[in-house]
C-alpha cells in the first residue's frame, strides 16, 4: 500500500482504517541525507527530531531511543559538513539552513516534536517559524535546551573570527569539546570548520520579531551555566502563546550528558503525554501528497 492508498483506507473505513494507516505511515522512511534514525520503530505514534549543538553531529543522540518510551521514535537532524557528510559545504548563516530543513521536514508524515541544544535550540526554534511562514505541520511541543531566548541580546563579543589561539582558548572554557580534540592538529582540522560555522549561525543570527507560536514548550538549563542564565531560559516564555515550563537541572552547559538520565527521565513524561494526545485524536489521518 502506498502513501495515496493509505490516506484513502483511512478516509473510508473508520477508526480501524486511520490505525492502521498509521502503522503504515510509521513504516515509511525517510529518505534524506539530513535525518538520521539509528532504530526504527514501529510501534512509535510520535517522532522527536533532535538537533545537534554547535560542532556536533547526529550521532550525539544515537541511543536515545534506548531510554525514551516505545511509542517515540528518535530521528537526530545531521548538518552538512560532519560524520558522513564531512565533504559537503556548512552553513555560516542560520535562516539558509532553516528554510533547507523546513524543505526535508516536508517528508515526514506523523506527529512530531522538537528537541534542541545550544545552538540547535535557536535552529528548531527558527526551523518551527519556517514551518508556520509555509503552513505546513508544526511540532506538537518544543523542547529548548541550553539557550538564552533568540530575542534576548548577546552582548558578549563574537568569537567565530578569532584567531586560532583565542578560539580553542574560548572553547576550553565551555567543557563542550574534547581534550583530543583541541590538541591534536589533525583533529582540530576535522573538527573546528564546524565549530566556527555553527558559532557563526548563532553570532550572526538576527531575530525577526513575530506573533508567538502556538506550540507549547520546555525549556531545560543546566543550575550552573556559566553562558545562560535563568532569567535568559524564562525569556523563552515570551515566544508561545501556549503552556510554558522551564525545569533546570544539575550541571553547566553540556548537562545534557552530565545529567543525561534525569533529562531524558523529564523528555519521557513530556513526550509520553504528547503521544497520549496523538492516541486520542479519533480523527488523524495522515496528511500525504501523491508525487507525480
Amino acid at each position: 500500500m502506498d502513501r495515496y492508498a493509505a490516506t484513502q483506507f483511512a478516509k473510508t473505513d473508520g477508526g480501524n482504517g486511520r490505525a492502521i494507516a498509521r502503522e503504515i505511515c510509521m513504516m515509511m522512511t525517510i529518505h534524506s541525507p539530513w535525518m538520521v534514525c539509528r532504530r526504527r520503530n514501529s510501534r512509535a505514534v510520535l517522532r522527536l527530531f533532535c538537533f545537534p549543538y554547535a560542532g556536533a553531529a547526529a550521532s550525539i543522540f544515537r541511543d536515545w531511543a534506548d531510554d525514551l518510551p516505545e511509542t517515540i521514535e528518535v530521528w537526530s537532524i545531521q548538518y552538512p559538513g560532519r560524520e558522513n557528510r564531512i565533504k559537503e559545504p556548512l552553513f555560516t548563516q542560520l535562516q539558509p539552513l532553516a528554510r533547507v530543513i523546513r524543505h526535508e521536514l516536508s517528508l515526514n508524515q506523523i506527529p512530531f516534536t522538537f528537541f534542541g541544544h545550544s545552538v540547535g535550540a535557536i535552529i528548531s526554534f527558527e526551523v518551527t517559524r519556517e514551518l508556520r511562514r509555509t503552513n505546513q505541520a508544526l511540532p506538537l511541543r518544543l523542547f529548548l535546551s541550553g539557550s538564552s531566548a533568540p530575542h534576548v541580546p548577546d552582548l558578549g563579543p563574537p568569537i567565530h573570527t578569532l584567531p586560532e589561539p583565542d578560539f580553542l582558548e574560548k572553547l576550553r572554557t565551555y567543557n563542550g569539546t574534547p581534550k583530543e580534540v583541541l590538541e591534536r592538529p589533525e583533529l582540530r582540522e576535522l573538527f573546528i570548520p564546524a565549530l566556527r560555522a555553527d558559532f557563526a549561525l548563532r553570532e550572526t543570527h538576527a531575530y525577526q520579531p513575530e506573533s508567538a507560536l502556538r506550540c507549547p514548550i520546555s525549556v531545560f538549563g543546566g543550575v550552573d551555566d556559566p553562558e545562560v542564565s535563568r532569567e535568559h531560559l524564562e525569556a523563552w516564555r515570551e515566544q508561545t502563546s501556549g503552556a510554558f515550563q522551564l525545569l533546570m537541572l544539575p550541571g553547566d552547559h553540556f548537562f545534557i550528558h552530565t545529567s543525561r538520565h534525569a533529562l531524558l527521565q523529564m523528555l519521557s513524561l513530556e513526550l509520553t503525554q504528547c503521544a497520549q494526545t496523538v492516541m486520542s485524536m479519533a480523527d488523524w489521518t495522515p496528511t500525504l501528497e501523491v508525487s507525480s
